[in-house]
């Protein structure tokens, strides 16, 4: 048996463009005389296609793509999904009978017809997935079809990720190969998971594993690609890289045993950044942006944001701007200066002081004689954002906010100030873990100045202000965010993990008290077990402390 597997970035919604994207990858397999060829799950409409699928037309159209590309389907049989409607269509009921009739599938096309259709039976209902609010549960766990004599058991993504699951079924019911595809979002480590999990399946179900994954970006998700091929043993025999689009081919023998091409794995920080890279990458270039602008402040955050965006846009798509005041030291526009300098990109101060005057001018009559605080510090945030925004609607670029998880966290962001943004590239990456990828980033060339790693972080929205003023060291608070916000631990708990417990009081109070923020904050890409937003919905209106 010769598979073929096609792990492309698909978007959501682009029914002419995915039909297209397919149909290329139709052709492909015929010229290198694959009997299968995999592609991802839902890949006509893409995914996650969320409401679309409520709208009748739309499911008719992703119908329609099904027909046009089984028509030109030679020999090779192609697995492909999308949207399927139940028997009776949607009828007078409107989006809750489509919700009631409509399924993830994946059908089965060969010799110009649409032979036959496989229905997802297990649908994720955690995290970031909703399948239950939109999607019938499959009722066929023994599928099976006839690949060149070779009986193949096909299932969808979750399918697979239960140990009784429908491919252990297929598998007692004669499959001989297990083939899945798959839209299975990324998170951190999740590539050494999945296959840990794949060699299990293989191993208990005494068959190879074959396992197509989608690769790109779609809002907040990303998707890693990194297919593979896990022989009877539990061997990866195949893997295709992360990140990235890839075409592969792979002989298996009369005992269906086979040796492909082993991608390798990327380590913590390079896996995280590609992550970053591709999601800010598809989320501009998809809604219509060709550059972004980026405020320059000399500190950790903007200058990795930078370079993240430089990394995915080219030096041409990115744009910095400096707004210095009073309180900004001398190194943060030579800094801002050095990087825009390294990275090759546009770069312009533009001054806010006399602005930031004729404010406290205006508001003087008001504020009286009450000391600089918050209002003040805001105010400067404010200003810069609405610079930013100024430049946007000006020239057209994407205003990409410069913010991470463990500011997001505790509130330590303005609204529509630094929080201004079509983008949050930073949002899901805690601070501990912007310089690692700061590090990282520099050990491939040194972008990023030293002085901006090694200085202590600050806002610069007062004299002398430093972020160890009101908060711990990240590498104190960082813990303890995580136990809370991922782990979903207790108070007790994390006290009893070792950490202060007058410090445990008060961030996890900051972190319950700031959710109205997050709230309004820009998308960003998940690179957590539990990002805000997608992962993390908490009400805002809470009496629970």
């Amino acid at each position: 048996m010769r598979i073929a597997g096609a792990q492309v970035n698909l978007r959501v919604g682009d029914l002419d463009g995915n039909e297209k994207l397919i149909a290329d990858c139709m052709t492909w397999a015929e010229g290198e005389a694959a009997d299968v060829l995999l592609l991802p799950e839902l890949a006509v409409t893409g995914y996650p296609p969320e409401d679309l699928v409520l709208r009748m037309a739309f499911v008719e159209d992703n119908l329609d793509v099904i027909r046009r590309l089984a028509a030109r389907s030679a020999r090779c049989t192609t697995v492909v999904g999308f949207v399927d409607l139940g028997s009776g269509g949607i009828g007078r009921g409107g989006a809750d009978a489509a919700r009631r009739n409509i399924y993830n599938a994946a059908a089965i096309l060969q010799g110009g017809e649409w032979r036959a259709t496989y229905h997802k039976i297990l649908l994720p209902n955690y995290g970031v997935f909703d399948e239950d609010r939109y999607f019938l549960v499959g009722q066929k766990p023994d599928f099976l079809w006839d690949i060149g004599g070779v009986p193949a058991g096909i299932s969808i993504c979750e399918d697979i990720w239960v140990p009784d699951g429908p491919p252990l079924t297929q598998a007692r019911a004669g499959a001989r190969i297990l083939l899945n595809i798959n839209g299975s979002p990324y998170h951190y480590g999740k590539a050494h998971q999945r296959e840990e999990m794949l060699a299990e399946r293989a191993k208990a179900s005494g068959v190879p594993v074959v396992y197509l994954n989608l690769v790109g970006g779609q809002d907040e998700l990303v998707f890693d690609g990194c297919s593979v091929v896990i022989d009877r043993s539990g061997a990866v025999v195949h893997r295709s890289p992360q990140f990235a689009e890839d075409r592969f081919v792979l002989d298996l023998d009369d005992e269906l045993d086979g040796r492909g091409t082993l991608a390798p794995l990327l380590d913590a920080e390079e896996e995280v950044y590609r992550a970053l890279q591709l999601g800010l990458t598809d989320y501009v270039r998809r809604n219509g942006f060709d550059r972004v602008v980026i405020g320059l402040s000399g500190g950790i955050d903007s200058a990795l944001t930078a370079a993240i965006a430089t990394d995915a846009l080219g030096s041409e798509g990115v744009w910095g701007v400096a707004m210095p005041t009073k309180f900004s030291s001398d190194h943060s526009v030579s800094d801002a200066v050095e990087l825009a300098k390294r990275l090759g990109i546009q770069f312009d101060v533009v001054p806010i002081q006399s602005v930031f005057d004729d404010y406290l001018d205006a508001l003087a009559p008001l504020f009286g004689d009450e000391p600089f605080g918050v209002a003040e510090e805001n105010l400067q945030a404010r200003i810069r954002g609405a610079v930013l925004m100024a430049i946007s609607n000006r020239f057209g670029p994407m205003v990409v906010a410069t913010g991470n998880k463990s500011e997001m966290a505790v509130g330590y962001s303005t609204i529509y100030g630094d929080m201004v943004g079509g983008f949050s590239v930073l949002k899901d990456v805690f601070k501990t873990t912007v310089y690692d990828l700061a590090r990282w980033r520099n050990r491939e060339s040194e972008v990023i100045p030293s002085n901006s790693i090694d200085k202590p972080p600050s806002a610069e929205l007062r004299p002398n202000q430093k972020d160890s003023d009101s908060l711990p060291p990240y590498e104190e608070l960082d813990p303890i965010l995580r136990l809370y916000i991922e782990d979903d631990r207790g108070v007790e708990d994390i006290i009893a993990a070792g950490h202060d417990p007058e410090t445990v009081r008060r961030i996890t109070r900051l972190v319950d008290r700031n959710e109205y923020k997050r709230r309004q904050a820009a998308p960003g890409v998940k690179i957590t077990t539990k990002a805000f937003g997608r992962d993390r919905r908490l009400p805002i209106t809470n009496g629970y402390r």
